[in-house]
């Protein structure tokens, strides 16, 4: 069975950051493919620099369309919101049944993960494959040496969407932090200036 990691985050914008740990995540495991699945933008929440879905998920098939092995995935897109990572799984697990779903997190979500909706499930049915961060987290024991929980050696990278936004703002030249297709569209479109 194929096995497939899913890698959840609003993308704004998607940088070399996210594809550097995607592209470790698919080369380093035994993952045979990485999933970047595009947060929608919250009805409850809007965010005025948050790009629309459509554009968010360009950026990303842009920035992926080369790696055979890294796809977009707006499966998000048509469920109802707020998205819980639950639904998702179980959405893609009926439209999937042939592929094994794991979760890709940050070591900071893996501390409050114990307070996510239906955690124990999908603990019981999905690996998780955590990526290290800068800022050490207390773990909760539950997840120490969890047979289910993988602690990855993905690159920890100090780029962040945040940062990007700000410089394009300030009219800094963020070119080497984006991947070539995905510094294109965003300077082609305008965005965030």
């Amino acid at each position: 069975m194929k096995k497939v990691g899913l890698y959840f985050g609003t993308f704004n914008p998607f940088h070399i950051g996210h594809l550097i740990i995607a592209n470790h995540l698919v080369e380093h495991t035994d993952m045979d493919e990485v999933w970047l699945v595009i947060t929608p933008q919250s009805p409850f929440k809007k965010k005025k620099n948050l790009l629309k879905n459509h554009h968010r998920l360009e950026l990303v098939y842009r920035g992926t369309e080369d790696y055979e092995k890294l796809k977009p995935c707006d499966v998000e897109f048509n469920l109802p919101q707020p998205s819980y990572t639950s639904k998702t799984l179980a959405e893609l697990k009926d439209s999937h049944p042939d592929l094994d779903f794991s979760l890709i997190m940050g070591e900071d979500n893996l501390v409050n993960f114990h307070k996510w909706r239906n955690f124990q499930t999908i603990l019981d049915n999905h690996e998780i494959y955590i990526c290290p961060r800068h800022t050490k987290s207390e773990v909760p024991e539950q997840f120490l040496n969890h047979p289910k929980i993988n602690i990855t050696t993905t690159p920890q990278m100090e780029i962040s969407s945040t940062l990007i936004r700000e410089m394009i703002k300030s009219g800094k030249n963020t070119r080497p932090l984006l991947q070539h297709k995905v510094w294109e569209y965003m300077d082609e479109m305008n965005f965030y200036k």
